[in-house]
């Protein structure tokens, strides 16, 4: 017999694996597999090495975390590089930009959801120039 799910959990529940997952490749050099909640999302993206991610910002906290590689990032000025088994915490609306310093897979939860990376509008990625007014 089957047993049903405690009535904790949340109104969806899901089992993914990440193999299994389609990869969005948004430019030549950044690819993104995304795992998606009610109210987060973890998305798994790979930088090849040099891949510029330009300066933007956005509602969500964002939690980086670095499995392979090294990410150099611009926040605020200063520069915060972010290699192999180290975390990043950018908090909301804080404008921000990152260079691939070699290839990387990198974790990235957001809360809220990001819809302009679940709509296609994530211009800033896809085109390699940030949208930011001056």
């Amino acid at each position: 017999m089957k047993q049903r799910a405690p009535a904790t959990t949340t109104k969806r529940l899901q089992h993914l694996r990440w193999a299994d997952m389609e990869e969005e490749w948004l430019n030549p050099r950044i690819s993104r597999r995304l795992a998606v909640g009610e109210r987060e999302m973890l998305g798994w993206i790979w930088l090849k090495k040099g891949a510029v991610v330009p300066a933007h910002k956005h509602l969500s906290e964002q939690i980086t975390f670095i499995m392979r590689g090294a990410l150099k990032f611009t926040i605020l000025g200063e520069d915060y590089t972010v290699r192999s088994g180290e975390v990043l915490i950018i908090p909301s609306n804080v404008v921000h930009e990152a260079v691939a310093l070699e290839d990387t897979d990198d974790f990235d939860c957001f809360s809220p959801l990001r819809k302009d990376w679940l709509t296609g509008k994530d211009l800033y990625l896809r085109t390699g120039r940030s949208y930011l007014r001056k």
